[in-house]
């Protein structure tokens, strides 16, 4: 089951990507969607998940992005794997704490980006550094509005549930 929300959330990281990408030309600059379904995948804290998920998403955006193919592929199976091992360590249930893992993955995430784009690309061109802050903090507020909203949604279907009426009994 958790394998299919994956697959799903990418399909529509996919698509919010295109979206975005039409409406305003600098969206990829500013939001990286496919880090953040690594990086809620990655949070359930098995390592190996975490790098297939990185490997998976990194992927996609290197096939949509039109750049070298594999800098995103390998940045967020690294990605992938160091917040899997993290969540495997931290408790993180504060939503400052939950921000941080965000903001971190994204930031290395970056710093992976530059470092590769420097060693195997000639004349590569590092992003603007306000673009990287701004990539960094979209994916921190994202991650914890995501992660806010599904623990909402489930406290609202826990509630339904322990509170919803008996079943209807025909008379037999």
């Amino acid at each position: 089951m958790r394998f299919l929300k994956f697959v799903a959330a990418l399909a529509a990281a996919a698509l919010l990507h295109f979206a975005g990408a039409r409406l305003l030309p600098d969206f990829a600059l500013a939001v990286d969607l496919f880090l953040l379904v690594v990086a809620l995948e990655a949070r359930h804290g098995s390592p190996v998940t975490g790098m297939f998920a990185g490997l998976a998403a990194g992927l996609l955006a290197d096939g949509l992005s039109g750049g070298p193919y594999g800098l995103y592929g390998f940045a967020d199976t690294a990605v992938g794997f160091g917040i899997a091992l993290a969540a495997q360590q931290l408790v993180v249930q504060r939503t400052s704490s939950l921000a941080g893992v965000f903001a971190a993955g994204a930031a290395a995430q970056q710093a992976l980006l530059a470092a590769l784009a420097l060693v195997f690309r000639d004349h590569a061109e590092l992003p603007d550094p306000l673009w990287l802050l701004v990539k960094v903090a979209t994916t921190a507020l994202l991650g914890v509005a995501w992660t806010a909203s599904a623990n909402a949604l489930a406290r609202h279907l826990k509630f339904r549930r322990a509170n919803r009426a008996t079943k209807i009994q025909l008379p037999g």
